[in-house]
């Protein structure tokens, strides 16, 4: 089976969250599967220079602006498909704001452009032989199943990382699509008067999937559908809710050379050099203490102005912090604050450095994930595997993901962490509290980090389900 995965990030190419990650593992994950994946991604500068003997699959002379190419080649070991278009993708920084912090201006176009080649591609009106399915991802890819229904192509599938993030446009946008004039309709891509990218994919695909079966159920309601809550309804027949995996070779602490000392479930004593390594690196007072780790973005929806709320209490308590990140300035503001305040026992890095996050979930013996909502989450499931016990809100993937270390799930040692609801400063600390008291705990504490350390996060189960979709789909 020949799947075409269109997203606009690809680990280790380009990255800005979990989108990537999730997007570069898939391809080999489904092999086993008997499912060939080409990935296309966006001729951003870094992935060019990484491409090494491409060969030309389709030319444009023109497309939204300019001329371009799709290429196909091996970049860091791994076969992709580029789609060459300077004038599109040949800007430094953040693959999607300029050098002010905000939007690039013509984004539309942009990703226009990745859907309309994606939807060639697999249709085989290129180089390459047609596909049985065309994947898209978020809100940048999902113009290709539009392009699909009304230009033709095969079988389409939509999967939502996060439905706050919608791509929405002028109505002027769409004379410069391509379409038809029925494609700007209730029914595709008219969204309240304008041209919405996410909703006209969520319209049109054969198949939609999200990131965790909670998640798939939560953007079916008013609270978290951010207005798509009604079309969702509508289309839940065709709605799949399947969780991400981890890339268990990159992230695998035995043999992990961003930290101080590798170990396993069975020599989780070892773990303790990380510790010091983490103190260090974060100007800590090193201490035998509960030491909770942050690897977030600093925003409202990853809970982390909750979390600023605590920081005080959390230090009188005893505890301290280790905290990497980056997002809203009066978040940051806030933590910076507060390390301020309490020197040697909050530590902060504004910014984000994949080393650095690796150690932090190998030190930390917590990790605080709050946010208010979250379709899956990948920081809990790198923290479980390195065997840092996640502290997370019940929403989402996290609900899915991490056994809440109640009464019953200690009784029956399958706890692997701590939820807490609703996301407010007194659940918070609440469920931080109780993470202490089990942490003082010795053996119950590695009874929970070992239960962690033994779940399946691998792609397999996973890559499984999306196999077993295309199939479907292709027998329907």
């Amino acid at each position: 089976m020949k799947v075409i995965s269109v997203a606009s990030e690809f680990f280790p190419l380009v990255k800005t969250g979990g989108l990537a990650d999730v997007a570069g593992a898939l391809p080999a994950a489904l092999k086993p599967h008997g499912v060939d994946m080409l990935a296309l991604v966006p001729g951003y500068p870094k992935v060019m220079r990484a491409i090494d003997k491409s060969t030309l699959l389709h030319g444009y002379p023109e497309l939204f602006g300019g001329a371009a190419r799709i290429l196909q080649g091996m970049a860091n070991g791994i076969d992709i498909a580029v789609l060459d278009a300077p004038h599109l993708y040949d800007r430094p920084g953040n693959p999607y704001l300029g050098p002010d912090g905000k939007d690039w201006p013509d984004n539309g176009l942009r990703f226009a452009a990745l859907a309309r080649s994606a939807a060639d591609l697999a249709a085989g009106r290129t180089a390459a032989p047609a596909a049985n399915i065309l994947h898209s991802h978020d809100w940048q890819a999902a113009l290709a199943p539009v392009y699909a229904r009304f230009r033709g192509g095969p079988k389409t599938v939509m999967t939502v990382h996060n439905i706050a993030f919608q791509g929405q446009f002028p109505a002027s946008l769409f004379a410069s699509l391509g379409l038809p004039s029925q494609a700007y309709g209730i029914d595709a891509l008219e969204y309240y008067g304008n041209v919405g990218f996410l909703k006209g994919g969520l319209a049109t695909a054969d198949a939609i999937t999200t990131v965790s079966p909670s998640y798939a159920r939560e953007i079916c309601t008013p609270d978290y559908g951010m207005g798509l809550d009604g079309l969702l309804r509508a289309r839940q027949h065709l709605l799949h809710g399947i969780v991400n995996g981890i890339d268990t070779e990159i992230w695998n602490p035995a043999a992990d050379p961003h930290i101080a000392q590798g170990f396993t479930r069975a020599s989780l004593k070892k773990r303790e050099a990380n510790k010091r390594a983490l103190e260090k690196c974060f100007d800590l007072i090193p201490g035998d203490g509960i030491l909770h780790g942050v690897v977030s973005r600093l925003t409202w929806q990853k809970g982390m102005d909750v979390l600023a709320l605590c920081l005080d209490r959390l230090v009188e308590s005893g505890a301290r912090l280790a905290l990497i990140g980056t997002g809203e300035p009066a978040i940051e503001k806030a933590i910076n604050e507060a390390a301020a305040r309490h020197k040697g026992l909050i530590g902060a890095v504004i910014g984000y450095d994949e080393a650095l996050s690796h150690l932090v979930q190998a030190g930390a013996d917590t990790i605080l994930v709050p946010s208010r909502f979250e379709p899956c989450g990948l920081t809990q499931l790198y923290a479980l595997r390195y065997g840092a016990v996640p502290v997370v809100a019940r929403t989402g993937g996290l609900n899915d993901t991490v056994i809440d270390a109640n009464d019953a799930a200690i009784k029956a040692g399958v706890a692997t962490g701590f939820q807490f609801a609703p996301v407010d400063e007194w659940s918070l600390e609440h469920a931080l509290m109780h993470a202490t008291r089990c942490f003082d705990n010795k053996p119950l504490w590695r009874g929970i980090q070992k239960s962690g350390m033994a779940t399946d996060l691998s792609w397999e189960q996973s890559a499984a389900a999306y196999a077993a979709l295309y199939r479907g789909l292709l027998k329907a």
